[in-house]
């Protein structure tokens, strides 16, 4: 390839939107992994130690009997054998943010690669799959007074919005986070959602009650692609 050619390519490179996002730092994720409670119910502890201060209980199965997904963020590990014997978790619920310490015994823990990344201020999302990004576009995110709220959450469950009319405003499709605003058009209030649009046209803008909205075809790509314990990060 010529001198003048290799240039022109590097450069424009430098200029994709990704690039501009500044997705090379903000789209890693350090985390152990996701996975499932394989107890009735856990306690979630201030430190990695029996009789630590009970920060929270949560149970194996959700209100709606479906299985309770649970992001691993750091680990304990015993000194012989180098097994994890305490996990660090994203303690799902107001307030955004809490972590604590449940026993490595008490859950199924799975390595995760893939990752969603919201860029707020430039109301753009990323979908990477290990080193590769695979999918990016436009967002909606919340407008001023009910902000998406900051930091690492993940996805808790999927579902398909046609099946009440009431729930038309989430689009086709639609992904249920750990993530939680002051207030949002989710079912049940509170959860932040990352759903398809029937207003293709808001996209771009700060519009949302805490919400991130994407296009309709963006949620249907990334229906079968991106598993239960997925996480997601958003930036400012």
């Amino acid at each position: 390839m010529a001198t003048g050619a290799l240039l022109a390519l590097t450069l424009a490179l430098s200029l994709a939107p990704w690039a501009r996002a500044g997705s090379s730092s903000a789209s890693a994720i350090d985390v152990v992994g996701s996975g499932t409670i394989s107890r009735s119910q856990i306690a979630v502890l201030a430190k990695p130690r029996a009789g630590a201060r009970r920060l929270a209980v949560l149970k194996q199965f959700r209100s709606d009997f479906r299985p309770q997904y649970v992001l691993a963020l750091d680990a304990v590990r015993g000194e012989k054998t180098k097994k994890p014997t305490w996990y660090r978790i994203s303690i799902p619920g107001r307030p955004n943010g809490r972590t604590g310490w449940v026993r490595a015994s008490s859950l199924e823990i799975r390595p995760v690669q893939k990752r969603l990344i919201v860029y707020r201020g430039a109301k753009r999302f990323e979908y990477w799959d290990g080193r590769k990004l695979v999918r990016a576009g436009k967002v909606a995110v919340g407008k001023p007074g009910a902000e998406t709220p900051l930091g690492l959450f993940y996805v808790t469950w999927k579902f398909n919005p046609s099946i009440d009319p009431d729930w038309a405003i989430l689009g086709a499709y639609a992904f249920e986070t750990s993530a939680y605003s002051k207030l949002t058009d989710w079912p049940g209030g509170g959860i932040v959602g990352m759903h398809g649009t029937p207003w293709p046209s808001l996209l771009g803008q700060a519009v949302s009650h805490g919400c991130i909205r994407v296009r309709n075809e963006d949620i249907e790509f990334l229906r079968n692609r991106v598993p239960l314990g997925t996480p997601l990060k958003i930036v400012r």
